[in-house]
């Protein structure tokens, strides 16, 4: 691949130009001030493909921000692998603790500053120009390649699992590339094999018909805030684990394989209270703390409100309590029986005196796992192994990736991540970057990694 290389380095300050350009586009998909944003920057990712030499691309609308669609389908008898990105961003506040306006792009040596850096325009990019450094010095791409770029994905992606399934044809591949993903340093490569689902509830508890003085009535009706603290009690116990009936019910055990590959990652207990502040680690017993962050369940509760919130003291009893509750899923649990079951035992706590509703809010997620063995796998750590001089770990992300779990349902294929952020890059945070080293290490990668996947099993 020594014409790969030799082109990246000749356009490699073009490169590094675009990338500037394309985190310039304040392409938030969360505020609706900034829909012609996410547009302006479905068309710069539609444009930047055209150019590459990716065909029949499309800008496909989905009733809500779109995504952009290109392929490349020249090479008979090799498999069709499908690139993932997002080009949509996280909002950038607060405004202040930015050092440099979060889309006014700051070089700084090795690093570049702006909101959406590392998550995901740098990564995404990277396949784009992969596929043109290999167009224009092979003159064709090693297999069938399909490109799938999103203005939703930080706003849960809520109009895609819908256009997958009416292009099922369209999008029908053998296997799926992730590019919204990470490595574990700058020197340890990672394949990330699982991700969490999702479910959320709100639980609203009502007393009195309005707010009552807490003198005159204190001590004869229930306060809704008392029940509610006790409902959210009794969800899980004082050793971390969660008491509602049936939660774990579906819940995968780990194999010992699977808890061998997480005790070699590189971690210390105590540099990550250190990082985070705290004066202890709290959590499911019988679990090390990586193994609860990636492989178990868990139950949150987001917020609380309820009566007075000024300064000074209202000696009011309130009328109604609320809060939210968030839990990460784990295979093989079911959003929406998750839901049910905590709606269940919230009525079985519920003390005398109040009513309650828990409400099934929005958002479901299924989690997602590719076996570490699998064929997609196997070439994916010889080539990291190949770009860093050291074989990758298996790790996982706590967090959810909602369009790994509508891949593998919809068209029936797993998907490997492969992504180049780091985890100090502030993503969702202030002064989010991305390093160029990483950026130019993807693109040799995802070279070679289009070159061996050429031999993948196809179906």
């Amino acid at each position: 691949m020594t014409g790969y290389r030799l082109h990246i380095d000749r356009n490699w300050d073009r490169y590094v130009g675009e990338l500037l350009d394309f985190l310039a586009i304040p392409s938030v998909s969360a505020l609706p001030q900034h829909a012609p944003d996410v547009a302006r920057a479905a068309d710069w990712v539609a444009a930047r493909m055209r150019a590459a030499g990716i065909e029949n691309v499309q800008v496909l609308p989905t009733g809500g921000h779109p995504v952009v669609y290109g392929n490349w389908l020249h090479a008979p008898g090799t498999p069709t692998v499908l690139v993932y990105g997002h080009f949509d961003t996280q909002p950038a506040d607060p405004l202040e603790l930015w050092h440099h306006p979060p889309f006014s792009p700051h070089r700084d040596s090795d690093r570049v500053y702006a909101r959406g850096a590392s998550d995901d325009k740098g990564s995404m990019l990277i396949p784009i120009l992969a596929a043109e450094a290999l167009l224009r010095t092979e003159g064709r791409l090693p297999l069938n390649v399909k490109f799938l770029f999103e203005g939703q994905e930080e706003i849960g992606s809520p109009q895609l699992g819908a256009l997958i399934a009416a292009r099922r044809d369209l999008l029908r591949c053998d296997l799926v590339v992730n590019a919204d993903g990470g490595q574990e340093s700058e020197d340890q490569p990672a394949l990330c094999i699982a991700s969490r689902g999702l479910c959320a509830v709100q639980v609203d508890v009502r007393g009195p018909a309005s707010d009552l003085h807490s003198g005159v009535h204190g001590g004869a009706v229930q306060n809704p805030i008392h029940a509610l603290v006790r409902i959210l009690d009794s969800l899980r116990g004082p050793d971390g684990v969660i008491r509602v009936s049936g939660f774990y019910d579906r819940v995968r055990p780990l194999s010992d394989e699977e808890r061998v590959q997480i005790a070699t990652v590189p971690f210390r207990d105590e540099d990550y209270m250190a990082e985070l502040g705290v004066p202890a680690l709290f959590g499911e017993a019988g679990y090390s703390t990586l193994e609860r962050r990636w492989a178990r369940p868990t139950l949150e509760v987001n917020g609380i409100w309820g009566g007075f919130q000024g300064e000074g003291v209202k000696t009011v009893l309130p009328a109604e309590a609320h809060a939210k509750i968030t839990c990460r899923l784990v295979p093989d649990q079911d959003p929406a029986e998750v839901q049910e079951l905590i709606a269940r035992h919230v009525e079985a706590h519920t003390p005398p005196g109040v009513r309650v509703a828990v409400r099934r809010l929005e958002g479901l997620a299924r989690p997602y796992r590719i076996p570490p063995e699998h064929p997609a796998n196997r070439i994916a750590h010889g080539v990291l192994e190949a770009v860093y001089g050291r074989p990758p770990v298996y790790v996982r992300t706590g967090a959810t990736i909602p369009v790994l779990a509508m891949f593998f349902s919809l068209l029936g294929v797993h998907t490997l991540t492969f992504g180049f952020g780091l985890p100090d890059e502030n993503i969702h945070a202030p002064n989010e970057f991305f390093r160029l080293s990483s950026f130019r290490r993807g693109l040799e990668a995802y070279g070679l990694l289009f070159e061996r996947l050429a031999g993948l099993p196809t179906g």
